[in-house]
């Protein structure tokens, strides 16, 4: 039976990838701070942990590993990372991807992914809403606009030192914008699916909700189904990345807000206000992706969006119910 330790996987992606990986007939061991949130692991084996801890990593990854997945990072959306009051906290992810890959260069681990980020890109190649430059070769000169992104640029570098000077076997893949049900819908780390479903789903028809800048900053978002297909099928590829992970679909903020709002079968207004919103434009260069690993995205975001929709709809109804 094929191993496979999952960094991370009490999180969104890592929760959904952990179920791939069982039902692939995987030995899964996943690792976080927490469990899943909206439904039980299906890991054999889950250690509670934090992995910027030295002997916690290390204790972690002992034993034989045919593949690693390092997901584990602080996270959230633009306003959690954008507003420069969490830094810290986001950098310190450098220190739990040290300490795995100082367990992987000790370890018996066949494959190691590392999870980055689109948010790697420069500014400047993100300045036009219709026509950012995202292709990987684009990184450098290196100008992300946030602590997030040099945070995950710097730690690509580490991966790539780690390959060369020591042979550790990485795939890196830079994710773009992954949504889907049983993800963070609110409290604040939430991005933009998520929060703009909630907030139609609590909307009542004719209601105005509010959005952050003026709509027109845009995105491509990428339905978890299509990323887990991506990241195992980067893992057990000889190509060793980076590699954009995303969807080639952009759309605006404010299409955004009216697609959802249709699904929904609601009438919403849209109040423009001041806040975080990261770059003009990001989409996916997938020629890379197509071409090294034959991968291509399948589920369109209104699909994906009509999945994501209903699951928040039922946990806002949820949250609304008296208890007792």
């Amino acid at each position: 039976m094929k191993r496979a330790l999952v960094c991370g996987g009490g999180g969104f992606i890592g929760a959904q990838l952990v179920k791939t990986l069982k039902r692939e007939g995987y030995f899964v061991r996943a690792a976080d701070l927490k469990r899943p949130e909206f439904a039980e692991s299906a890991a054999d084996e889950f250690l509670i942990g934090d992995l910027r801890d030295r002997d916690f990593a290390a204790w972690t990854a002992e034993g034989e590993f045919d593949e690693l997945y390092q997901l584990a990072a602080e996270m959230g959306g633009a306003g959690y990372l954008f507003t420069g009051d969490h830094d810290v906290a986001v950098m310190s992810s450098t220190q739990i991807n040290f300490n795995i890959l100082n367990a992987c260069a000790a370890g018996r681990i066949g494959s190691v992914f590392y999870s980055s980020s689109a948010c790697v890109y420069p500014i400047h190649n993100q300045l036009n809403p219709n026509a950012p430059d995202c292709r990987e070769d684009t990184a450098y000169p290196a100008a992300p606009d946030s602590e997030y992104g040099w945070e995950k640029l710097f730690s690509e570098r580490l991966y790539q030192t780690y390959h060369r000077n020591l042979g550790v076997n990485i795939h890196i893949a830079r994710y773009h914008n992954v949504f889907g049900p049983e993800g963070t819908w609110t409290g604040g780390r939430e991005k933009a699916p998520a929060a703009i479903c909630r907030k139609v789903a609590e909307a009542r028809d004719g209601d105005s909700i509010e959005i952050w800048g003026d709509g027109r900053q845009t995105r491509t978002f990428l339905y978890v189904d299509d990323c887990l297909a991506a990241t195992t099928s980067l893992a057990r590829s000889t190509y060793a990345g980076p590699v954009n992970v995303g969807s080639e679909e952009l759309v605006s903020i404010a299409d955004l807000v009216d697609l959802v709002a249709d699904i929904a079968g609601k009438r919403i207004e849209k109040r423009f206000v001041t806040g975080p919103t990261g770059v003009r434009g990001r989409r996916s260069d997938n020629r890379i992706a197509e071409e090294k690993l034959g991968w291509r995205p399948t589920i369109p975001l209104r699909v994906g969006l009509e999945r994501t929709f209903a699951w928040i709809e039922e946990q806002v109804r949820a949250s609304l119910k008296p208890h007792g």
